[in-house]
């Protein structure tokens, strides 16, 4: 007897056992065939989460490899991951979250119909990747402390955090950070048949007073000094693809979904699901947490300079700085796409302005009834003039593009923009700045007197050495470099800018054809560019259908210039398309 299941389009995804009732002589016995599982299918046009196009189903739903974005919008770095949705025992994994998490929304999970909602399947999916009190899947440092844990920027994948998680009896795995938080939530929202990719926003505002504005204060010497407000150098979050039944959709959308705890006003928490369009338009009243998205899409950024007698005058108020460059992984490449302008109307256009003035409205009440006119003369009175208006018109430029062990090469580019010499006394420097924004050790300071005659236009080279930024760089591979104006001299001048130093690479060379289930070999390669030794380096190998389980190397100390080269051998065991990532990690990073 040939048995088919056809689940309709509605069914609750899951695991089901599959049993048959047999009758004969008067006697009834069950047996039981086995299970199955079903899950939300993007290939139907009856299902909530139906794509119509191939080649984004076989991106966001059947592609293991992805590619985070980071480092800062003048100079956006790539890192791959692998999302590994389709290994041994992840599946089993990704229902298990949502047993975890099914008291989120539902008090209990005795009624299993929310599970044929993706709606409400991602809000649990969201809710367990880190902010569950005792399960969440990850845990974010406090302090950017992890030295209780695994450091948030050494993993190369979700399949070990899912493991973890798993196997440690749905303990939170000790450390992750936003990439990574939004990386497993991909992986567990493709298992379950939900299109999903990794976005990433640069220039992310946490302000806890202010919804639209993000205040940073400066001291005399152009230290950033630490505040409650923060402007993350980048996010990274989650879309999902659905139609949504709550907003009356017929067809689906990306929908935002941000894992990352983040300050509400009433504590931390995640956000989402949220219509990507309703953002971009300021409909906020539509959706859930849409107007903290907007926020930090759309926020003012506000310098002050702290002086000696604790009085703070404003150096700047740049009014469109934030939800620069939101870019995710190409449909079929490997090329970053930018995609904010499904987020954001082009700045300046009649459609930006309409959709500003309307979120505005609803973020402040005070505000519901007031027209354009009025909300402008509140948003001019927040500006502060431009730095050209003050005769003077500067910008710091990279000179080189520095990787660890490197010199910073800049040129500070000055343009007397009057037709009277100027003499100007400058203070420089230059702090580490972590990712999520927190202001670190200021390591470098000079103090430069400045000569401009009438129109002139002065070029002066900056150099800060290896030696004055590599014992503080560690983890945090960007710096802050900061020119200003000694206040003493009359108006205010500053100019800053954020600098990434570059890792180096790790070279893998196949040294065989890979065939399936046949031993293959590889030579990685890592050279220490720096002039002093590394120590405790370890190289840490992934790849989906080529490791059961990461391969971890120890390298020991490698001298300076030294070249570390290693053979592996490794046996794929499933066929397709597969990638080899190879992970370095040492003292210093």
């Amino acid at each position: 007897i040939n048995v088919s299941v056809f689940p309709p389009s509605n069914a609750c995804i899951g695991r089901y056992i599959f049993n048959m009732q047999v009758t004969s002589c008067g006697h009834t016995y069950q047996r039981c065939l086995g299970d199955f599982y079903v899950l939300f299918n993007p290939w139907c046009a009856d299902d909530p989460v139906y794509m119509d196009n191939q080649a984004h189903r076989e991106e966001y739903v059947l592609n293991e490899h992805g590619i985070l974005y980071e480092g800062v919008h003048k100079h956006i770095t790539s890192r791959p991951w692998h999302f590994g949705q389709f290994e041994d025992g992840i599946l089993d994994i990704c229902l298990k979250v949502l047993d975890m998490g099914a008291s989120y929304h539902h008090g209990s999970d005795r009624d299993h119909c929310w599970r044929n909602d993706p709606v409400h399947v991602s809000m649990v999916v969201n809710h367990m990747i880190s902010s569950h009190n005792t399960n969440s899947i990850m845990k974010i440092p406090e302090n950017n402390d992890y030295l209780k844990g695994t450091k948030p920027f050494s993993w190369n994948g979700s399949v070990p955090i899912l493991q973890q998680w798993y196997n440690s009896r749905c303990r939170p795995v000790r450390y992750g950070y936003c990439g990574s938080l939004a990386a497993v939530m991909c992986t567990v929202m493709r298992c379950l048949g939900i299109p999903s990719r990794v976005v990433t926003n640069f220039c992310f505002p946490c302000s806890i007073e202010n919804p639209l504005g993000i205040n940073e204060t400066f001291d005399c010497t152009g230290k950033n000094l630490c505040g409650k407000d923060k402007l993350w150098r980048y996010h990274c979050w989650n879309e999902s693809w659905m139609a949504r039944r709550d907003l009356n959709q017929c067809c689906g959308d990306w929908q935002c979904l941000d894992p990352t705890p983040l300050e509400t006003g009433r504590g931390l928490a995640c956000s989402g699901p949220t219509w990507v369009r309703s953002i971009r338009e300021g409909e906020l009243d539509l959706d859930y947490d849409g107007h903290h998205l907007f926020s930090r899409l759309n926020s003012n950024y506000v310098g002050w300079l702290s002086q000696n007698n604790a009085r703070k005058s404003k150096l700047f108020c740049d009014t469109w700085p934030c939800g620069k460059h939101l870019s995710t992984k190409s449909v079929g490449s490997d090329e970053c796409e930018d995609i904010t302008g499904t987020y954001k109307y082009e700045l300046g256009s009649l459609k930006s302005k309409e959709a500003y003035y309307r979120a505005y409205r609803r973020i402040n009440p005070g505000y519901c009834n007031a027209s354009n006119c009025h909300i402008d003369r509140e948003l001019s009175s927040l500006r502060s003039p431009f730095l050209s208006d003050s005769g003077v018109n500067m910008r710091l430029k990279m000179a080189n593009c520095p990787m660890y062990g490197e010199d910073v090469q800049l040129h500070w580019l000055l343009e007397n923009l009057r037709n009277e010499p100027k003499n100007l006394n400058f203070n420089l420097c230059a702090q580490i700045i972590t990712y999520n924004g927190c202001p670190m050790d200021q390591f470098w300071k000079d103090k430069v007197n400045v000569a401009l005659g009438p129109r002139e236009v002065k070029k002066i080279p900056l150099c800060i050495s290896y030696n004055q930024y590599g014992p503080h760089l560690c983890d945090h591979n960007i710096m802050k470099v900061v020119v200003v104006s000694d206040p003493e001299c009359g108006d205010v001048l500053m100019v800053s800018r954020d600098i990434v130093i570059n890792r180096p690479p790790v070279i893998v060379k196949l040294l065989s054809q890979p065939r399936l289930k046949v031993p293959c070999t590889a030579e990685i390669s890592f050279c220490n560019p720096l002039q002093e030794d590394m120590k405790n380096c370890i190289m840490t190998l992934e790849g989906c259908g080529l490791f059961k389980e990461p391969m971890t190397i120890d390298l020991g100390t490698l001298a300076s210039n030294q070249q570390a080269r290693t053979v592996v051998e490794f046996t794929p065991y499933r066929l397709g398309k597969h990638r080899l990532l190879a992970n370095f990690g040492c003292h210093k990073f």
